[in-house]
């Protein structure tokens, strides 16, 4: 199988703004190579605050954050915040910086076979269909306020609160088992259901691997199917709306009390988000 050429684009400041806060970049890294894929380009565009850099201590913080990126291997491209004054007196400041990483995906797509978008933002779509026709794949990650026009344009949307260890799960606690393990919190969508019945089955990505591979049964696939019962599901999920992939959930994984049945069940069940 012949190693793919991937690009890593990470739009920071609309991730944080758009429920990614937290994200983690390490997992970034080998979630863009989990074909053994040879990551070529890791970019990522944050705004800062030179004025609070210089006065705020605080603000150390964010410093710290990029020096981490840099650490993880990323290219980090900065951009000073510039303030204005509207009619009203009020202060705000912008640092927009989709011309930047529109610009480089640009002229990157040429040497690259697959780019992974990290943002939300619909004013990319014309960027995506630019790559796309000069032959790049672009997989999209995103969480919360996500453009449902860029979803469509792009090759595949994957909500980063899918990915596992990308975004904690809440609460996370010392010595709580890994990801997919027994007793682990994970997240997930539902793709069964049975409505008179009134149970179903959540699928949540256990590894990074052939993500098209969505058949839970094969042993290549990344996925692991989940059984849950209609009584558990939160307020906010209509039974009458299951099967749906735009209900991200949260939950527990237990196993069957009974010793005849084999596998997963989901409790304590949370809704994160509805696309």
């Amino acid at each position: 199988m012949a190693i793919r050429r991937v690009g890593v684009y990470v739009d920071s400041m609309n991730i944080m703004r758009c429920g990614g806060y937290g994200m983690r970049y390490e997992v970034i890294r080998r979630f863009a190579s989990h074909n053994s894929d040879e990551v070529m380009r890791l970019n990522a565009y944050v705004a800062i605050d030179e004025e609070r850099a210089v006065s705020d201590p605080a603000y150390k913080n964010t410093l710290n954050f990029i020096l981490t990126l840099r650490d993880l291997g990323f290219k980090v491209i900065e951009k000073a915040i510039r303030w204005y004054t509207d009619e009203s007196g009020r202060t705000y400041g912008k640092a927009n910086m989709d011309m930047e990483m529109a610009l480089d995906i640009i002229s990157q797509s040429d040497r690259l076979d697959v780019i992974y978008l990290f943002t939300g933002d619909g004013d990319f779509c014309s960027v995506v269909n630019m790559v796309q026709n000069k032959g790049c794949r672009v997989e999209m990650v995103a969480f919360a306020n996500v453009s449902s026009r860029l979803r469509r344009e792009a090759d595949l949307f994957i909500p980063g609160y899918l990915v596992p260890g990308l975004l904690p799960t809440a609460p996370p606690f010392a010595g709580a088992p890994p990801w997919g393990e027994k007793g682990s919190r994970v997240r997930g969508v539902c793709t069964k259901y049975f409505l008179d019945r009134s149970y179903g089955f959540f699928r949540f990505m256990h590894s990074f691997g052939k993500l098209w591979v969505t058949d839970t049964r094969l042993e290549e696939s990344p996925y692991t199917s989940v059984f849950f019962m209609e009584k558990d599901l939160p307020s906010g999920v209509n039974p009458e709306h299951l099967p749906s992939r735009d209900y991200i959930l949260e939950f527990n994984l237990s196993e069957s009390e009974k010793s005849s049945e084999k596998g997963f069940i989901a409790t304590d069940i949370e809704l994160v988000y509805k696309y």
